[in-house]
This record gives C-alpha cells, sequence and structure tokens, in this order.
C-alpha cells in the first residue's frame, strides 16, 4: 500500500471510529456534556489535576499518537506542554506534510476524531478522564483567530439588526473560544441543539 493510500486509510478510520470514541466515553459516564453551559467543561479548568497525573497523561497520549504516526508511515514532532490544569499536545513537521494535513482532515474533522481517540487511550491506562486538547500543524491556532472573526461578526450583526444568530455547529473546544469571544464583546450566546448540530446563538440579552 502506498503512503498515499495509508493516509487516506488512516483518515476515513478516524472518521469512522469518532462515533464509537464518542459513544465509548458516554458509556463510561465520562462524558458531561449537556446543557447550554455544560460543554464548556471543554474549556474550564479542573484546579484539582495533579501535574504528576498531568504529565502521565501526556506521556501516555505522545505513545499512543507516536505509534500511530509510525503506522501511516507519517513523520511529526511531538510536543507536550501542561498549563492551566491541562494537557496540550502539539504535533509538527520541519517541512510541509501532506500526511500531517490528512490527519487534520476538511473542517478539523479527522483532528476532533483522533482527539477523542487520544483521550480514550488515557482513559484506558489510566482510569482517569483527560480533557487534553490535540493540536496538528497549528491548525488550532489558525482556527482560534477564524473563530474570533466569527464571534466579532455576529455581534456586529446582532447589535445591527436586534435579532439573534445562530452561527454554525462546532466542537465543544470551538464553542467555549466563541462563548468567551462573545461575552468579551458584551453579548450573550448560548449552545443549542444535540450531538454534531449543537450550535451557539448570538442575543444582546
Amino acid at each position: 500500500m502506498s503512503a498515499e493510500s495509508t493516509e487516506h486509510a488512516i483518515s476515513a478510520e478516524a472518521i469512522e471510529e469518532q462515533d464509537d470514541a464518542l459513544s465509548a466515553v458516554q458509556d463510561t459516564g465520562q462524558d458531561v456534556e449537556s446543557g447550554a453551559g455544560a460543554e464548556d467543561s471543554e474549556g474550564s479548568e479542573d484546579k484539582g489535576t495533579s501535574a504528576s497525573r498531568l504529565e502521565e497523561e501526556g506521556d501516555v497520549a505522545a505513545d499512543y499518537l507516536e505509534e500511530l504516526l509510525d503506522i501511516a508511515d507519517i513523520d511529526g514532532d511531538i510536543d507536550i506542554e501542561v498549563r492551566n490544569g491541562r494537557t496540550y499536545i502539539s504535533i509538527v513537521a520541519e517541512e510541509e506534510s501532506a500526511g500531517l494535513d490528512s490527519l487534520v482532515g476538511k473542517d478539523g474533522e479527522v483532528l476532533e476524531a483522533l482527539q477523542e481517540l487520544t483521550r480514550l487511550a488515557v482513559l484506558s491506562a489510566t482510569e482517569n478522564r483527560s480533557r487534553l486538547v490535540l493540536d496538528i500543524n497549528g491548525y488550532r491556532s489558525e482556527r482560534a483567530g477564524e473563530l474570533q472573526k466569527i464571534a466579532e461578526d455576529a455581534v456586529a450583526s446582532v447589535k445591527e439588526s436586534g435579532e439573534t444568530v445562530a452561527l454554525a455547529p462546532m466542537s465543544a473546544y470551538e464553542r467555549k473560544i466563541v462563548h468567551d469571544a462573545v461575552a468579551d464583546l458584551g453579548l450573550i450566546s448560548e449552545s443549542e441543539g444535540e450531538g454534531a448540530d449543537r450550535h451557539i446563538v448570538v442575543s444582546a440579552d
């Protein structure tokens, strides 16, 4: 199998496994997302999480991701950072890598699947729920800037028309970024919908 076909297979498998991964988390009772603000547990900080526990989950996650990169024959360096009670893992390459781009996928869908699978790997190894954040090729950093612009445009529209604005569905991590941006701009945002259709509605009150 060629490297290109391997990358495509890994991407497809990751997408197919996303629902299974999310269901498995829910079956363990670990997924607490429900209600207007609960998905923002993605962005809340667990003050009681010890540094040693975060370091352990970072090591487990890095081993899991390194094995995946080896299977897919994709080059990438794994960086681990612990800050504000959460583990952040980045996979980067010194040179542009189509293989890593395939692990991000359209609109980050493969990245989200890999993040959930990595969290499950940590849960399996440590019996602790992880809220680690996975980034590949700086996708999340770039996306954060786009989300800020989306929030600013929504707020401007609400202020001009007085009508609420419903945004496109986003992951819990992205919704947290938008909620914070809207709050900083002085308006209100709430999450509506279920599952993959969960989205933010911005209003004046």
